[in-house]
């Protein structure tokens, strides 16, 4: 199994080209950052974490732009998404941004995507919450036309536009796999007409893992797997998804000054060897 680090890149932590470089060094096989554009003052959105959402949301640093920055410094790590809102982007210029750090990484990008939870985030930038959906799939389906094409269109009901032409194509073939996240039965419908593998948020107790990833099975679906936002401070939990066939796990990474992140850092490495 695969590990990584799930990281909340923001302006309160370490930079985004040091921690890119630490995690790197220290054997992790990957960096996935979070994305939140903004934050309301006022939201009626239950966190879906329970009690009050962490102050660093709301500092949260482009994604695209902190996964730019890593693949410059970088040589190893696979650098994504976890999560992507793409429903809160335009899809044109999503796929160029997605298929840019594609580029630059060579070939290194993991695209996790989702709707999301905040839904006064979506309607600020004039997504409707209930079609959230409808407009992914299509998204998701103008993304790959976009990135496989020469003269991309697509006619939908909430996406339309082309022919047009749009470089540069991902290095990646066809295009860098998307997984998404979620666990309802729309998720995993979603996962299967248009994902390479499932997204998953971490488990608190390892009794909880095998009846979560059965529901990918229960769904019909064999895909791979990554859990974001695991607690490296209970392994119990990081060897429950070795031992239940996990392509990935990205350990949560919340966001603190260089020195501290350092040495959080060495802790999660430990865990390396241990799950290889």
């Amino acid at each position: 199994m695969k590990l990584g680090i799930g990281a909340f890149v923001t302006d309160l932590g370490m930079r985004p080209v040091a921690l890119a470089r630490a995690v790197e060094e220290r054997g992790f096989e990957c960096l996935l950052v979070t994305e939140h554009s903004h934050i309301p003052v006022h939201y009626e959105s239950v966190y879906p974490n329970g009690g009050e959402m962490p102050d660093y949301y709301r500092h949260c640093l482009d994604p695209f732009v902190v996964l730019s920055a890593a693949a410059a410094v970088t040589t190893t790590l696979t650098l994504g998404t976890s999560i992507s809102l793409i429903i809160q982007r335009d899809v044109v210029q999503l796929a160029k941004e997605v298929a840019s750090v594609d580029h630059i990484s060579d070939g290194r990008f993991f695209f996790g995507v989702g709707a999301g939870w905040l839904l006064e985030e979506m309607s600020t930038h004039g997504t409707d919450p209930a079609i959230r959906g409808a407009l992914m799939d299509e998204q998701l389906q103008a993304l790959k036309e976009i990135w496989t094409q020469e003269k991309a269109e697509f006619h939908g009901e909430h996406v339309d536009f082309g022919p047009i032409y749009a470089w540069p194509k991902p290095v990646q073939k066809p295009h860098p796999p998307i997984y998404v996240g979620g666990q309802s039965k729309a998720g995993f419908r979603r996962i299967a007409r248009h994902g390479d593998g499932w997204v998953a948020g971490a488990a608190a107790d390892p009794a909880d893992v095998p009846g979560q990833i059965g529901l990918a099975a229960a769904a019909g679906l064999d895909v791979p797997i990554t859990v974001f936002g695991a607690d490296h401070r209970t392994p119990d939990v990081v060897s429950a998804y070795r031992d239940h066939g996990v392509e990935r796990v990205g350990l949560l990474l919340e966001p603190a000054s260089e020195s501290e992140t350092l040495v959080r850092l060495d802790e999660m490495a430990k865990l390396v060897d241990r799950m290889s």
